[in-house]
């Protein structure tokens, strides 16, 4: 049975929010962002989700996702600004249960 999880986003002015996320949803990190208005409207997932822009970019500050950026994001992500080794595309980042507890920072504005 599915269940929320909980993610802890710390946004652009630095607060820290503590959010549910549905994982029946099939809804993605920079959705849940968008979903909970934790940056200001038209400054992320520009492109739709469709890791064309890197609005969405964000810093993952715990070791809960385990996945790597896949070649689309890694494209995006050599030409973005404030890129750290950490950086992911939020648009890229599926919701899952094994997410539950990830941290993560939203990235300056592009």
């Amino acid at each position: 049975m599915p269940q929320d999880i909980t993610i802890k986003i710390i946004d652009r002015k630095g607060i820290i929010h503590e959010v549910l996320a549905p994982t029946d949803m099939n809804l993605n990190v920079m959705e849940l962002v968008r979903m909970y208005e934790l940056a200001e409207e038209g400054t992320i997932g520009i492109c739709g989700g469709m890791a064309m822009c890197a609005s969405c970019q964000c810093y993952v500050l715990n070791n809960v996702l385990k996945t790597g950026r896949n070649e689309d994001e890694e494209a995006m992500l050599s030409d973005a600004y404030h890129v750290k080794d950490n950086s992911r595309l939020g648009c890229q980042i599926q919701i899952t249960e094994n997410l539950d507890g990830l941290e993560i920072e939203i990235a300056p504005e592009q």
